[in-house]
């Protein structure tokens, strides 16, 4: 890892001395020609992290009063020496390709100015297979597209010059949740293209329970409303979400709806019936492609989505007042 590097990989931290480890193992093992750095951004732990960062040889380590990691990559960005800039997160595990294959399209094609990776798992709980499904069926959907509209920070590559002048992920979004989102929509908003290279793969640790999924869902659905009402025009579709989720999000309020009538109307509760089938023939295609890969996860399929739909109502909904009650714009911090 020469000083003059062309790439620099940037890692926000936050009391990750648990897993920061492997990640940086696997970026000492990257099969590249070019020159790349390795940055790590201590968000303000408390914990190990800074002292397992510094016994990577070679690893720059920048230290931060806790400002959240959209904050911390930022400061990764203004502090990086490489021309294209790289994100990963603390808890994944790239593979030796992962570094080539994902800055690739960029050093082949000047404009194309970001790049997303993919996620694999190596949990073997039901819930962490499902979820890697689910990431595989979204894969699927944006293959379709030439140019895509959202890059996550798992397996991000920009070119660092237009990431500054965009002023990189508002800081108004505390969480790592849907900064990424917002600063997608608003690249595509300024008139630039970005691709998918399925073939720049991190093995990450996904949601183990159900339980933690749905919560998870739950805060994304949230936050992805602060980043719609600053990019209004990516409310009705993008390159990442299948049609289909967002109406299945409609499932409770329509089945709250036709109970009512229902009830209003006496039985035998025909028109529940049928938002239950319609809801259910919507998971069909995901279910047979989920059966095919994991018959286990295809088989809950149903089950899970129905669960999936009901936490992101309720996160959209509460995330939508948020989002509404709030003043939030971007807020570029340079000082970290």
């Amino acid at each position: 890892m020469a000083n003059a590097a062309k790439v620099s990989v940037i890692i926000p931290t936050y009391n990750g001395a648990g897993k920061i480890e492997r990640c940086l193992k696997a970026l000492q093992g990257q099969d590249v020609v070019f020159d790349f750095e390795v940055i790590v951004v201590d968000d303000g732990s408390t914990d190990a992290s800074a002292d397992i960062v510094a016994g990577f040889d070679g690893v720059r380590l920048i230290r931060q009063a806790n400002a959240g990691p959209a904050a911390a990559r930022n400061k990764g960005a203004v502090e990086a020496r490489g021309e294209i800039i790289v994100f990963t997160d603390d808890d994944c595990r790239p593979l030796p390709n992962w570094l080539a294959t994902l800055v690739k399209p960029l050093m082949d094609d000047s404009a194309i100015v970001g790049v997303k990776g993919a996620y694999r798992t190596e949990q073997r709980s039901l819930a962490a297979r499902f979820v890697q499904v689910e990431y595989e069926s979204r894969y699927d959907y944006m293959r379709r597209h030439t140019y895509i509209d959202f890059i996550d920070t798992y397996s991000a590559a920009f070119r660092r010059r237009v990431f500054l002048e965009a002023k990189g992920y508002n800081t108004s979004f505390p969480v790592a949740c849907a900064e990424d989102v917002e600063l997608s929509f608003r690249l595509v908003r300024m008139g630039h293209k970005m691709v998918f290279e399925p073939g720049a793969i991190v093995y990450h640790l996904h949601p183990d329970t159900f339980r933690q999924y749905f919560q998870k869902k739950y805060k994304f659905a949230y936050w992805r409303m602060m980043a719609v009402r600053l990019n209004p025009e990516r409310a009705i579709s993008d390159s990442h979400t299948p049609q289909i989720m967002k109406l299945q999000v409609l499932m409770l309020p329509a089945l709250l709806a036709a109970g009512t009538i229902d009830i209003v109307a006496g039985p035998p509760f025909g028109l529940s019936m049928i938002v239950i089938a319609l809801f259910l023939l919507s998971t069909l295609p995901f279910a047979v492609k989920a059966l095919a890969k994991d018959f286990p996860v295809g088989l809950i399929s149903p089950l899970a989505l129905s669960g999936r739909s009901i936490a992101q109502f309720f996160g959209v909904v509460f995330g939508l007042v948020n989002a509404l009650r709030l003043k939030a714009a971007p807020d570029f911090q340079t000082d970290g």
